[in-house]
């Protein structure tokens, strides 16, 4: 059953997202033969829900059945992947790849009713939402300390399709992970975020997260992503786009280290400061006996100074931003969304961005040594 909390926003912003996966998708879609020709039993793990959602729907003979049952399959699909990997399946990738799936199905199955192009979109946009965990979060009635964090699905797949992401694992491993802080309950909700520019142009990170900040409860918000070499906390995101790295359907930022571009928000550029600072306690979260160093990263680049450690934030009030802590990707707008965000709703949570170790391909054991470091950050944070 769909939880009811994060209804209105599935409802909300299936348009938004179905107009992304109807002009980008294909991208990603085209992959499939590829990943299952090198890698079939990642991307046929769960290939009974796919047949499912097909099956079923040749049945269904209004739109309100078939998003239902688009919406159940893609939440089926989601709960299934968390039960996986929290079971020691470690990978993230079978959940990336069946929906791809799930998308390429609905485009070539008929419901019996005669569909517009819209109808099909909701659809996709149902499968989408709820397979990434949208519809998933929700605490306990006991939980006095909520955590929410979210991963990344993987990407620069056409270097290496079998590219893991551990941020995906990550939030596939916490999500629901419950522990106690002096007495108190916490538990930690995640979802998963796709690597596209247009679904962040059109406010998908604040439809996300702002029932997150309404919440007086929530205490923290950690967006994770796959970086370096060591952990890295990344202290001042930025608000422009300047990577040269494509996103998964292939399209660039627009934007270079000489001509930084800001980002959108349902059509128009982004507004907000050029630089914001992370409010995570990063000296609790420096795990002293971890595998990897965590790093408190000061390091900006700005139009008139190039590369350099800020030491504030009000070093960089009239700069303007070329990239963050995190970089002119999308792993550095996450972060910056959600602070700005997070000041908007004067939410008292700490919010931040840890770039995990990267990963060449997929890696189970190095990727369970680094969700294992991350849960042992984000419990230390939450003890303070």
């Amino acid at each position: 059953m769909l939880k009811p909390v994060l209804t209105l926003i599935l409802a909300s912003s299936l348009i938004n997202t179905a107009s992304a996966v109807q002009l980008f998708g294909d991208v990603e879609v085209s992959r499939l033969p590829t990943a299952e020709t090198t890698m079939g039993e990642v991307v046929t793990l769960y290939q009974a829900l796919n047949d499912g959602l097909t099956q079923q729907l040749s049945s269904k003979k209004n739109e309100v059945d078939a998003t239902q049952l688009a919406a159940r399959q893609g939440h089926r699909l989601w709960q299934q992947a968390v039960r996986d990997v929290q079971s020691g399946h470690i990978d993230d990738r079978p959940l990336y790849w069946a929906r791809l799936a799930m998308l390429n199905s609905l485009k070539s199955t008929s419901a019996n009713f005669k569909m517009a192009d819209w109808q099909n979109d909701i659809l996709m946009s149902a499968v989408e939402k709820a397979s990434r965990g949208f519809s998933d979060i929700q605490y306990g009635d006991d939980v006095q300390i909520k955590i929410f964090l979210t991963g990344f699905d993987p990407f620069f797949l056409d270097k290496d399709i079998t590219q893991s992401n551990p941020s995906g694992l990550v939030a596939l491993a916490l999500d629901g992970f419950r522990f106690e802080v002096d007495g108190k309950t916490a538990q930690i909700e995640t979802a998963m975020v796709p690597v596209r520019f247009e679904d962040f142009n059109q406010g998908l990170i604040e439809s996300l997260l702002s029932p997150i900040y309404r919440d007086p409860k929530t205490k923290f918000v950690f967006t994770v992503s796959m970086g370096r070499t060591d952990f890295d906390i990344e202290r001042f995101p930025a608000r422009n786009r300047s990577a040269a790295a494509p996103d998964n359907q292939n399209v660039l930022t627009g934007g270079t280290k000489t001509a930084p571009v800001a980002p959108k928000l349902n059509g128009k550029d982004f507004i907000g400061p050029q630089f914001v600072e992370f409010s995570l306690p990063v000296a609790a979260m420096q795990v002293k006996d971890g595998q990897w160093k965590v790093n408190d990263n000061h390091t900006v680049t700005t139009l008139a100074r190039g590369e350099f450690s800020a030491t504030s934030l009000n070093e960089l009030q009239n700069e303007t931003s070329v990239e963050g802590s995190g970089g002119g990707y999308l792993s550095n707008e996450i972060s910056y969304r959600a602070i700005v965000l997070q000041q908007k709703f004067n939410s008292h949570a700490k919010v931040g961005h840890i770039h995990t170790p990267r990963v060449k391909g997929y890696d189970a054991d190095t990727e369970q040594a680094i969700v294992e470091q991350v849960r042992t950050m984000v419990m230390q944070a939450a003890s303070l």
